[in-house]
C-alpha cells in the first residue's frame, strides 16, 4: 500500500505542564491520521466506529519518541498498515516534525485484530478494510 500522509499542527492542548507533547498525545494523533487514511479510501467513518456486528480494537500499542514536539511545530503522520493473518493486521506510523528541517520526531505501530462484537470470537477483515490493508 502506498502510505498515506496527514498533517496538522502541534496545538496547546496536545502539550504537558513543560510545553512539550505529552506522550499519550502522540498515539492519539497516530490514530488521527489512521481515521483520515480510511476517510480517504472511502471508508464512511461513522458506519466503520459504529457497532454492527465487528469491531477492531488496538490489541497492542508501541512507541519510541525521538524528539520533542512544541505547540506549533507542524507534523506529518506518515501511515502504513500491512496484514498480519485473515484477522489482524498492524499500522505503522511515522510522525515527522517538518521545520526548520524534516526529522522524524516518533515511530509507532497499532496491532488490530477483528472480533465479532457480541461473541469476541476472530472475524476476518471486513472486505473494504481488507481492500485497504492489502492494497
Amino acid at each position: 500500500m502506498p502510505t498515506f500522509s496527514y498533517s496538522r499542527t502541534i496545538h496547546f492542548p496536545d502539550t504537558d505542564a513543560a510545553g512539550v507533547i505529552f506522550f499519550a498525545r502522540y498515539l492519539s494523533i497516530a490514530h488521527e491520521a489512521y481515521e483520515e487514511a480510511l476517510a480517504d479510501v472511502g471508508i464512511p467513518l461513522g458506519q466503520f466506529f459504529s457497532d454492527q456486528g465487528v469491531i477492531l480494537p488496538i490489541a497492542k500499542s508501541e512507541a519510541s519518541y525521538l524528539r520533542p514536539l512544541v505547540c506549533g511545530d507542524r507534523v506529518r503522520i506518515d501511515v502504513t498498515p500491512t496484514r498480519f493473518s485473515d484477522n489482524t493486521f498492524t499500522v505503522d506510523y511515522v510522525l515527522w516534525k517538518l521545520s526548520p528541517t524534516e526529522k522524524r520526531a516518533a515511530v509507532m505501530r497499532t496491532e488490530h485484530v477483528c472480533l465479532d462484537s457480541s461473541s469476541r470470537a476472530r472475524l476476518a477483515l471486513p472486505a473494504e478494510l481488507a481492500a485497504w490493508v492489502d492494497a
